[in-house]
């Protein structure tokens, strides 16, 4: 019995530190004003030694998938396409959070419903893609997703 026990422990033990050795993702969810659109926001993890970059986003949850921040223009701020990615530092992490840089879906193919979720495919270009599943939470507030980014800091 103990011999089991201790290859079940070896064997799972490779896994556990592959866990730390590439991207984590954590607190992804999803939030929807309207039937129309949705985003995306979490907290991708780079326990890689190099940086990485977030180059895409693909769902069937919309037509359309794309990695907007919000910027200043004329004294207002207006949500944008991110054209060439967002960086994840080398052992760093960066936040997708509202306010900010996020995932925005277009042309939802129905609408997020409070505790459904998304299944999204993270495109890390030569980091690799990671999948994700975000659930829906169109009634968190900014406050509890700001501290939940800050975590650990």
């Amino acid at each position: 019995m103990i011999r089991i026990i201790l290859a079940a422990t070896a064997a799972l033990i490779p896994v556990a530190a592959f866990a730390h050795d590439g991207l984590a993702i954590r607190d992804a969810y999803a939030r929807s004003a309207n039937p129309q659109t949705g985003a995306v926001f979490l907290v991708v993890e780079n326990h890689r030694k190099v940086e990485c970059r977030l180059t895409g986003v693909s769902s069937s949850a919309a037509e359309m998938v794309e990695l907007h921040t919000h910027a200043e223009a004329d004294g207002v701020m207006k949500m944008q396409k991110i054209e060439g990615g967002i960086a994840i530092p080398a052992g760093g992490e960066h936040a997708l959070a509202r306010g900010g840089d996020h995932v925005m879906l277009m042309g939802l193919t129905s609408p997020l419903a409070q505790g459904d979720s998304v299944a999204l495919t993270l495109d890390f270009g030569d980091c690799g893609t990671q999948q994700v599943e975000a659930a829906v939470d169109n009634d968190r507030a900014a406050e509890a997703e700001a501290t939940a980014a800050h975590k650990g800091h």
